[in-house]
């Protein structure tokens, strides 16, 4: 789990950076339509759109495009309808791996990710051959200069959180689903900044990887992530963090 919380945090950082501004765009507006259109437009009542515009705003996306997704979402303006599409596969060295979709052409789409899979040493397989190996929690990160540890695991505790981690400079604070909002309500009261919040999928066994076939499942996960119609992937993958840091900076 250490390694694939580290590669989380290594992409939530590049995130922030990336020069393909427009697709990470593309990719939040995409997700804050739908989740407007499934649970209304005031974030204030929809946990799930709220979450996808503190996303937004992470990357510094301009109010008017939020504006317009949440309003493509509810209907108030002329949009495509997308829907959501799931897919499991194994990768290199027999790595689960789960991939949610956004997408307006499941046809299209279903095959992107298929060739994605074959192309990097890996397969798609039926549905529920994997995600049964997933957990959804939710995870928050907070920077250590942000706060003492004393204090964040008494925030955690106290709020709910099922687990406090630390990763390298980070607190990982994990949640049950339904206590997420409840645990970063207690940080955001606090005055203590998050780095970032989420609903997440979590293994709940991994599989070691070194060498070749660590670099092959990392690159399998960055062309599905770099796949328009592809919203997360999720791996049980753990790899060293020495070789993720000299992956990452390759």
């Amino acid at each position: 789990m250490a390694g694939h919380s580290k590669w989380a945090q290594i992409k939530h950082k590049k995130a922030r950076v990336d020069a393909r501004r427009g697709k990470i765009f593309n990719k939040i507006i995409r997700e804050i339509t739908v989740a407007a259109r499934l649970g209304g437009g005031n974030p204030e009542f929809n946990p799930r759109l709220r979450m996808a515009i503190e996303k937004a705003k992470e990357v510094n996306m301009p109010q008017d495009n939020i504006d317009r997704a949440i309003k493509r979402g509810t209907g108030e303006l002329e949009g495509v309808t997308y829907e959501q599409a799931i897919y499991e596969g194994y990768g290199p060295g027999g790595v689960a791996i789960l991939v949610v979709a956004l997408t307006d052409n499941k046809n299209r789409t279903t095959g992107e990710v298929r060739h994605i899979f074959s192309k990097y040493g890996g397969n798609l397989a039926g549905a529920g051959s994997v995600a049964w190996q997933f957990e959804e929690k939710g995870v928050i990160y907070i920077e250590k200069d942000k706060a003492d540890e004393d204090t964040v695991m008494e925030i955690a505790i106290d709020a709910g959180a099922e687990d406090i981690k630390t990763e390298g400079d980070t607190y990982e604070i994990i949640t049950e689903p339904k206590e997420f909002e409840t645990v970063r309500k207690a940080f955001e009261d606090a005055g203590i900044e998050i780095s970032s919040a989420s609903l997440t999928m979590i293994p709940q066994n991994t599989v070691k990887l070194e060498g070749k076939k660590a670099e092959q499942v990392l690159k399998l996960i960055d062309a599905l992530e770099d796949n328009d119609d592809v919203q997360n992937v999720y791996a049980n993958f753990d790899i060293s963090d020495e070789v993720l840091a000299s992956i990452a900076e390759s």
